[in-house]
């Protein structure tokens, strides 16, 4: 593979200890992609390595996202038995004082993990809605 005006710079420790010491900047005529060079057909560039921390991140994001789901899924059934109590005793399907209270409680533990409160309150008043929606259901 041929490389178009390059340098070489070892990190300066006097002597280079492997190869990971090296930092290639350049053009690859082959593929035209900055910084980029390749030690025995092994790819080792800034490239790579932003590729390596991009799939652990999306890795923890698709765990996450399948905690979000049950953990979701979980509430649900609690929030259907509610409506199925509410609807058993003739309560209200919504309770606004309590809606307000899960509010600022939540826009409080968003601010403490430092997630947009704006974001948390859309979240679950999108939420709230949906189970007030299967609470009316219960009591038709």
């Amino acid at each position: 593979m041929a490389i178009a005006s390059f340098t070489v710079t070892p990190i300066p420790r006097g002597r280079i200890d492997d190869i990971s010491d090296i930092a290639v900047h350049g053009l690859c005529t082959h593929c035209a992609r900055k910084s980029h060079v390749t030690f025995g057909g092994r790819m080792t560039d800034t490239t790579t390595k932003a590729a390596d921390i991009l799939k652990g991140h999306r890795e923890s994001i698709d765990r996450l996202d399948a905690i979000l789901v049950y953990t979701l899924g979980e509430r649900f059934k609690h929030t259907q038995a509610v409506g199925v109590l509410k609807a058993e005793h003739a309560l209200p399907p919504s309770d606004p004082d309590r809606e307000q209270k899960q509010i600022a409680r939540l826009t409080d533990l968003a601010d403490r993990a430092d997630l947009d409160p704006e974001f948390a309150k859309k979240f679950l008043n999108f939420i709230i809605q949906e189970v007030i929606q299967h609470h009316k259901q219960h009591q038709s």
